[in-house]
């Protein structure tokens, strides 16, 4: 039997009547953030930043689509639901918000990075050191929402003790980190482009066949 939060989170899903004005100018703040990157892009030769803001709003759709089944098997609730208010609900756990954010998480990160590919923080390379930092803020503020009722964890395995901080930090966030890593670690464009295809090629076919075959989409 779903949970209160789960039955609350299906409540309104993907009703475009809940849409709201400030969607809009948010929408614009990230189309001109890429297209900003995409025009240092053209001039540099450089697409990374443009590539890492794909790479974690990709594993982004991964994590989302696999909470999305895991309250599909168990017919109880999700790992996490995001049952509050908001502009737009698209999956159990993911709204129209949170996707604005993350579309340009990887972004941030990438611009937070140096130069130079032998940076080190602390003893740590540059990359590594971020992915870390970003990822335990990225804990932090879900803890908070948390706290705040906002973001509801339903399992002893997924919650505020040291296991489930630790599992959060790993396959809630640090994983779209070590994603960027690897798409700035590849040589060329091709191998970078196929990449972070394939992120977005196994979200979209998990989502396929609960939709065309299961007749569902949580």
């Amino acid at each position: 039997m779903p949970t209160y939060a789960s039955e609350e989170a299906l409540r309104g899903l993907r009703d475009l009547s809940t849409l709201q004005w400030y969607v809009i100018p948010l929408l614009a703040i990230v189309f001109y953030i890429y297209a900003s990157e995409i025009k240092k892009a053209r001039r540099l030769r450089n697409w990374d930043a443009v590539l890492c803001g794909l790479t974690v709003f990709g594993m982004d759709f991964i994590n989302e689509t696999w909470n999305g089944w895991v309250f599909h098997l168990t017919q109880r609730s999700a790992c996490w639901t995001a049952p509050g208010p908001t502009a737009l609900r698209t999956m159990v756990g993911w709204n129209i918000e949170i996707m604005f954010m993350f579309a340009i998480a990887g972004i941030i990160y990438y611009n937070t990075l140096s130069d130079s590919t032998r940076e080190k923080i602390l003893g740590i390379p540059e990359r590594w050191f971020w992915a870390v930092a970003y990822s335990a803020f990225c804990v932090l503020v879900e803890v908070l929402l948390n706290l705040g009722g906002h973001l509801v964890w339903e399992y002893p395995w997924w919650n505020r003790s040291v296991q489930g901080v630790v599992l959060i930090f790993l396959f809630g966030y640090f994983h779209f980190y070590v994603a960027c890593i690897v798409t700035l670690s590849l040589k060329t464009m091709r191998a970078k482009t196929i990449f972070v295809g394939v992120l977005y090629a196994i979200a979209i076919v998990a989502n396929v066949i609960a939709l065309g075959h299961l007749g569902w989409v949580y």
